[in-house]
């Protein structure tokens, strides 16, 4: 993870060609799955992640409302049907697959995500690895 500042300055660099709907909701996707990897969201950690959505200058390209609403909703369904929800919040990241600069933007937030409390544990560099899958992204290339 200490590449972090690299991928910062790579997603700061690309920040004008993230600005589709489908990198915003494989992104707010990937962080309600980062969010929810040890099988639990609590509220603190809700906040946490909605306040990094909101200063974060990559996502700015968005409204923050809409950005903590689709995180909302994605954390709502994790937590209302472990199963469905999951399902459902690959398929919003794997939107991205086919776009290899969202795809490797959205692993990146999402190593972000689970490396912001400085403890990237294995449950977040689980789920970030399933998300790779459905990006169609080597996770080898982010060191995971």
């Amino acid at each position: 993870m200490d590449k972090a500042p690299q991928w910062r300055a790579q997603l700061l660099a690309k920040k004008n060609e993230l600005r589709g709907g489908t990198f915003r909701d494989a992104s707010m996707a990937i962080c309600a799955l980062v969010a929810a990897a040890d099988g639990t969201i609590d509220p603190a950690e809700r906040m946490r992640v909605a306040g990094l959505i909101g200063s974060d200058p990559v996502l700015q390209n968005f409204p923050t409302d809409e950005l903590r609403d689709l995180f909302e909703d994605n954390c709502n369904r994790l937590v209302d049907d472990a199963a469905f929800g999951r399902a459902y919040v690959l398929q919003q990241i794997g939107k991205a697959a086919d776009k290899p600069t969202e795809a490797h933007a959205v692993a990146q937030i999402g190593i972000m995500i689970g490396n912001a409390d400085g403890n990237f544990d294995q449950d977040e560099i689980a789920a970030v690895r399933e998300a790779c899958q459905a990006l169609r992204v080597d996770p080898q290339e982010f060191g995971i």
